[in-house]
């Protein structure tokens, strides 16, 4: 991996519906792209992707989680630099969700309904990749 490339990591956070009791996936807009995504960010100098994951989740949507598998990195360019960016699936727990400037909003959403959300097509391949762990575990 070379040195310029820009190293974040994300979840794709899911619940069980206090309502329904169906799946539902956390996807957070962010004004400054106004775009719709899993929540993620870049890596703090010495940071393990795993905690930076978890640290994304808690500042973008006010939840804690439980972290589950790894999911596949996805990997693009953004700014001109090469970005990687480590996911894992995780299931909220406790938390509330409180607007800030990077995140002015969030939904919980039916797989199908997130998969139709987001922005970016290499995030709606791991909506697919979350359902395919939790068919399996």
């Amino acid at each position: 991996m070379a040195n310029d490339t820009v190293l974040a990591a994300g979840c794709v956070l899911w619940r069980t519906s206090p309502i329904d009791s169906e799946l539902e996936i956390c996807l957070v807009h962010r004004p400054k792209y106004d775009d719709w995504s899993h929540p993620k960010g870049k890596l703090r100098r010495g940071e393990d992707p795993l905690a930076c994951a978890v640290r994304e989740v808690a500042e973008e949507t006010g939840h804690e989680c439980v972290t589950g598998a790894r999911l596949p990195s996805v990997h693009y360019i953004a700014g001109g630099r090469p970005k990687t960016v480590y996911y894992w699936a995780a299931e909220a727990t406790a938390g509330r969700f409180v607007p800030s400037q990077e995140v002015d909003r969030i939904r919980w959403l039916a797989p199908a309904d997130a998969r139709e959300r987001l922005t970016m097509l290499r995030d709606r391949e791991l909506v697919d990749e979350l359902l395919a762990v939790l068919r399996h575990a």
